[in-house]
């Protein structure tokens, strides 16, 4: 099998590198991360200029028409510089929902606004008493007329201050677990009854808690089936999740990279650290985990746009161990190498470490992908026997 990348592919990513080594600074973060809306807009707007925003959206409605392994590249590409725009929530998550509803009349115009930057989108799917659950929905979704009234408190929205529209799951019918019951609402963010309340979180991002009450939408506002939008929503976090392996490869890189080198430069004893035998294995555990995550993550950029769900959840989950339990290793060894300054707001390595920890624990973290590996083996076992 070949594992090297196209000219195109390789261009794609060499462009986003000096986008965020050029217009993306560390001084220009940090000012972004201060400011109120905590993301730039302008940025947004770069990234829509090099065609970040169209990976994933089709050729015939402006976009690149490009897939997970593109989008891999530029995840792992723009990693190190921290991005506090909503390019995971947006242009990979929200996208490819939307892409997902072939039939809907609001998908043309939807994708055409994404890719151009001009819209921002972000799934509002998870609750707090799902605890990684796709299916747990206790938000409700009612007729009224010609249209709909949702209720309910969706948890820890990534970018939803960010989003000019949210898309909501919430149950028509059944009960928090069933898969059937499940439809997926565009909820504008000017909405009435649509209340976000937001915070800062650990790698220096925002989220939101999403409350819903009342919250009117004409017919027009639903995206595809009444009752089937969860497998829709779990293909599109599963490509998701691809991509947050992605980043979290090239952070660990990065992190990697600085390490090594403070390894050679800090003299300790009249010489070098690294050339004590026992820094060394540790900075040789750290790279092992590099690689095995790099190569997972490959894996799970080829197979999370699959069809069959079972297989490639079970794929997913494997992917997110092994790149779960990388986070914490290397970045708890980066930081324990470079001693007491490892954890200062000035050096790039404490924030990247916050990103890993926000990563490791982001879509499932690495225990509750345990069991469900476990689970799904089991059932993919019974399926081909």
């Amino acid at each position: 099998m070949d594992f090297t990348f196209s000219e195109e592919q390789q261009q794609l990513r060499e462009t986003i590198e000096r986008f965020v080594r050029g217009d993306y600074g560390v001084e220009h973060r940090r000012a972004i991360v201060a400011s109120g809306p905590g993301w730039s807009r302008e940025a947004w707007s770069g990234l829509a200029e090099l065609g970040v925003l169209a990976i994933n959206v089709p050729e015939s409605l402006g976009g690149l028409g490009f897939g997970p392994v593109e989008t891999l590249l530029a995840m792992q590409a723009s990693a190190p510089a921290l991005l506090c725009e909503p390019l995971l929530a947006s242009a990979v998550v929200a996208t490819v929902l939307v892409r997902e509803h072939a039939g809907d009349p609001a998908r043309e115009q939807m994708l055409t606004a994404m890719a151009a930057g001009e819209l921002i989108a972000v799934l509002a799917h998870d609750e707090a008493e799902a605890r990684g659950r796709n299916a747990w929905v206790a938000t409700r979704a009612r007729r009224v007329g010609d249209g709909f009234e949702i209720d309910g408190h969706k948890s820890v929205v990534m970018h939803a201050g960010a989003a000019d529209t949210l898309l909501v799951s919430a149950r028509l019918s059944g009960e928090p677990g069933d898969v059937d019951g499940v439809a997926l609402f565009r909820v504008p963010a000017a909405t009435p009854g649509l209340e976000l309340q937001e915070y800062p979180t650990i790698d220096g991002r925002r989220a939101a808690e999403v409350r819903l009450h009342a919250v009117a939408l004409p017919a027009s506002a639903l995206l595809g089936a009444e009752d089937r939008a969860l497998p829709a929503i779990e293909r599109a976090l599963d490509v998701g999740l691809a991509a947050l392996c992605a980043e979290a490869v090239g952070l660990l890189q990065a992190t990697v990279d600085t390490t090594i080198e403070y390894l050679k430069t800090r003299q300790q004893f009249g010489k070098p650290i690294g050339r004590f035998q026992a820094l060394q294995h540790r900075a040789a555990d750290m790279l092992l985990h590099v690689e095995q995550s790099r190569s997972m993550s490959l894996l799970a950029a080829m197979r999370c746009d699959s069809g069959d769900a079972a297989p490639r959840q079970q794929v997913m989950s494997a992917a997110k161990v092994v790149i779960g339990q990388a986070c914490r290793f290397v970045g708890e060894q980066s930081v324990q190498l470079h001693g007491g300054m490892g954890m200062t707001d000035e050096l790039m390595l404490s924030h990247w470490f916050k990103r890993l920890l926000a990563i490791e624990a982001s879509f499932g973290d690495t225990d509750f992908h345990l069991q469900r590996f476990a689970q799904l083996s089991q059932r993919v076992a019974l399926q081909t026997a």
